[in-house]
């Protein structure tokens, strides 16, 4: 059983994967991946040319074995470099076996690129291969999919020489964008920027406005080098991709997620369409906090001011609740107790596995200086196991966010058992299990509270929600006229700016007051990765392909969790559209995604009748 006497946020324990930089099991690790990596060097260097089918085919099995092995180890090592370095940004220690890894790295892309050139050469002997070992049947689909991207490359001295520029360059502007948002600290009082973002959720409107404020004085004072940052990464973009025989960054995108551009559009065009209903959301929270005079300034529309955006509701004397919940308050001891017990009530299995995370320190929800802010899931395949970071400071916001990320741990526990070239899913499917496991949490609290309780959760699910949808769609068109801009241009902060308020007034709309916030292209750290374009959708998607699947189970009860759990461990050898089908979803129509934002517009009723009895 778990020993709960913890009560406050804690540090994850990474000593269970490697000792420290200067251990002997970090060195040996290290020394591992470099022997594998010469194996496969000895492999690729063998090949002139097959005398048959049947020798590429033994060929080919012993390079995806081996290649499994070195992967998984590389992955691990990186992870291990990037955790210690997230929570403590410039620690020279971190910062170098980043670095260093990154450059081992290059051999692994030149490998790569080498293995892409051999498989297109002699891709007539595929199905000599597949009849042969038939237990590399899975590999199917990402052999195809090497063969595709083989097309997008330049020759390969020119794509070793982009990765190995790219340690200086696009990944550096990313690593300089985290130091400075990890080190940026309000004079006055002492707080860092992720703890002053942290006050959007305050239920005290003039700290909400106030700590508004003080995040876009941050964000303008350091504004040159942050712009710097996402012009340059953006412009080795568009460059990159042009020689890369891609029409768009987008095109890029898509194929890393696996996705086509109709189940794009059709997913785009729902949430369109949607776009009246979230803003009568919006509107009516800007009218509750103005009936309640929880609102820092009165407003000019009837919009909500952005730093309201993350308001809870507030309640007045004479109105009734039926909740053990809290929205805010909440100790670390009391968010794992109860996210074990949510998970457990979909399945066992999700359940002991939240459990475990949980006893062996698997979570570093500390808040503190130096660390990145938001949170995130990273697994260590060669280890089988993953750690979660956040930044834990008691709203019931953050147990939900703890969740999220749980779920992307749980995902990669499903698949764990695979080869590691089968283990990587797209971004898309990567989404779709924490956004489910969000929704357990969600639903469940949802269905035990009555009156002002039940307001605020459903309130705080369409927040949420919106944030996915709406939020979501300002990004991307915020990255998209970036992309187009930026081909022509250098951008600098002023431009960006305008560009965030153009993509505000065209997603939120009216929703939104005159006060909104144009640095919010600072603030999101998916922008400044030289390999996550379009880190945006993906999110949608994921919300509501997990609200299908959560009406799924509704209807199933106990024993859809045993069909979860499979489709999980598919994601890596599928494309969306074929893993979505075999779950019974046509997700090339926009129908499929209209029906997943309905369930959105029940809440809003909700909502508004609450308000209506205030």
């Amino acid at each position: 059983m778990l020993n709960n006497t913890q009560i406050e946020a804690p540090t994850w324990n990474l000593t269970s994967i490697f000792s420290n930089f200067e251990s002997e099991d970090y060195k040996k690790a290290i020394n591992e991946y470099i022997a594998g990596m010469d194996e496969i060097d000895s492999l690729l260097k063998y090949v002139k040319k097959f005398h048959s089918d049947s020798e590429f085919a033994n060929w080919l099995a012993n390079y995806i074995t081996l290649s499994n092995k070195v992967g998984a180890l590389e992955e691990s090592l990186n992870a291990f470099a990037y955790s210690s370095y997230s929570t403590d940004t410039t620690n020279p220690v971190f910062l170098n076996n980043l670095s260093k890894l990154e450059e081992l790295s290059l051999r692994t892309n030149a490998q790569s690129l080498s293995f892409q050139q051999i498989l297109s050469e002699n891709q007539q002997a595929l199905s000599t291969f597949f009849t042969s070992f038939p237990q590399f049947e899975e590999y199917k689909y990402i052999l195809q999919e090497e063969l595709n991207d083989s097309r997008h490359r330049m020759s390969p001295p020119e794509e070793q020489l982009a990765e190995d520029l790219k340690r200086t360059g696009a990944a550096a502007w990313g690593r300089l964008h985290e130091q400075i948002i990890s080190n940026l600290a309000d004079k006055k009082t002492g707080k860092t920027f992720n703890e002053i973002r942290n006050l959007a959720y305050s239920p005290d409107a003039k700290i909400r406005r106030d700590s508004w404020q003080t995040e876009i004085n941050l964000l303008k004072s350091m504004e040159i080098p942050i712009a710097a940052a996402l012009n340059n990464l953006k412009g080795s973009t568009v460059i990159l991709n042009k020689r890369r025989f891609w029409n768009e960054a987008l095109d890029r995108a898509l194929a890393s997620s696996r996705m086509k551009m109709k189940t794009l559009e059709a997913l785009i065009t729902a949430i369109e369409e949607s776009l009246p209903m979230w803003r009568k959301y919006l509107k009516l929270k800007a009218k509750i906090l103005r009936t309640q005079n929880a609102t820092a300034a009165p407003s000019k529309t009837e919009g909500l001011a952005f730093y309201d955006l993350f308001a809870p509701l507030p309640k007045a004397p004479q109105q009734d609740s039926y909740s053990t919940i809290k929205m805010e308050g909440w100790t670390f001891e009391e968010a794992q107790k109860y996210v074990i017990e949510r998970f457990s009530s979909f399945s066992k299995d999700m359940g002991i596995f939240a459990e475990k995370a949980f006893q062996e320190k698997w979570i570093d929800a500390k808040v503190r200086k130096g660390k990145v802010g938001g949170a995130y899931c990273i697994d260590f395949p060669a280890h089988k196991v993953s750690r979660v970071l956040s930044n834990f400071t008691g709203t019931f916001s953050d147990v939900t966010t703890l969740a999220h990320e749980l779920g992307h741990a749980y995902h990669h526990n499903c698949i764990v058992d695979k080869d590691y070239a089968l283990s990587h899913y797209p971004m898309t499917l990567a989404e779709t299990a924490s956004i489910f496991a969000e929704t357990i949490v969600m639903k469940d609290i949802i269905s035990k509270t009555e009156g002002f309780d039940k307001a605020c959760l459903v309130e705080l699910h369409l927040q949420d929600s919106c944030q996915v949808l709406v939020d979501i769609l300002c990004r991307f068109y915020f990255e998209r006229s970036v992309f187009e801009k930026r081909k022509n241009a250098e951008l600098s902060a002023e431009d960006f700016c305008h560009l965030m308020t153009k993509a505000q007034e065209k997603s939120y709309g009216s929703g939104l007051s005159e006060e909104k916030h144009p640095y919010m292209w600072a603030v999101k750290t998916h922008y400044y990765s030289p390999d996550l374009d379009f880190y945006n959708f993906p999110y949608a998607f994921g919300q509501l392909f997990a609200q299908g699947l959560y009406a799924r189970y509704k209807e199933e009860g106990g024993s859809f969790a045993q069909t979860y759990k499979q489709l999980l461990a598919n994601t890596g050898c599928q494309s969306c559209e074929d893993l979505c089908h075999q779950a019974g979803f046509d997700i090339e129509s926009k129908n499929f995604w209209a029906e997943g934002i309905k369930l959105f517009a029940e809440e809003l009723i909700h909502l508004e009748e609450y308000a209506a009895a205030l």
